[in-house]
C-alpha cells in the first residue's frame, strides 16, 4: 500500500506577476496621504497607552492619578505615557489647581479606539 503525500502550499500570493496599470496609477499618488498617520498607530501600539486611550473613551476626562491607578502604574509612568499621547496630538490636558486632567483630543481618536476595540472583540 502506498501512501500519497499531498503537499499543501499557502496560496496567499499570486502565482504570476501582473498588475492593473490604470488602478495603480489611480491609487499610487494617494499613498502620500498616509504620511504621519503611522505615528498615531505607533502611539497606540503600546498596550499601556492603548489602555489609557481606552479609559479616556470611557470617561470624559481623567486626572493623572486616576490614570495611574487604572493602569496600575506610578504617577510618573502614567505621566510619561500621557505626555507622549499629548505630544502625538492624541490627548489634551487641562490643569485645575494641583490636578491635571487628560482627555482625548477629538472624536476621531474616540472612534479609532472604539472601532479597534470592537474589531478585536468580534
Amino acid at each position: 500500500m502506498s501512501e500519497k503525500v499531498t503537499k499543501t502550499t499557502n496560496k496567499d500570493t499570486c502565482d504570476t506577476f501582473c498588475y492593473d496599470e490604470d488602478l495603480v496609477q489611480r491609487v499610487q499618488p494617494k499613498m502620500d496621504d498616509v504620511l504621519g498617520v503611522e505615528l498615531i498607530f505607533k502611539a497606540l501600539s503600546d498596550s499601556t497607552r492603548l489602555k489609557i486611550a481606552y479609559a479616556l473613551t470611557l470617561e470624559e476626562e481623567l486626572c493623572v492619578c486616576d490614570v495611574a491607578n487604572i493602569i496600575r502604574a506610578t504617577n510618573a509612568a502614567a505621566s510619561h505615557h500621557l505626555r507622549l499621547l499629548r505630544n502625538m496630538g492624541l490627548a489634551k490636558y487641562r490643569k485645575e489647581g494641583k490636578l491635571v486632567f487628560y482627555y482625548l483630543a477629538d472624536e476621531h481618536i474616540h472612534q479609532l479606539v472604539k472601532i479597534a476595540m470592537t474589531h478585536a472583540n468580534e
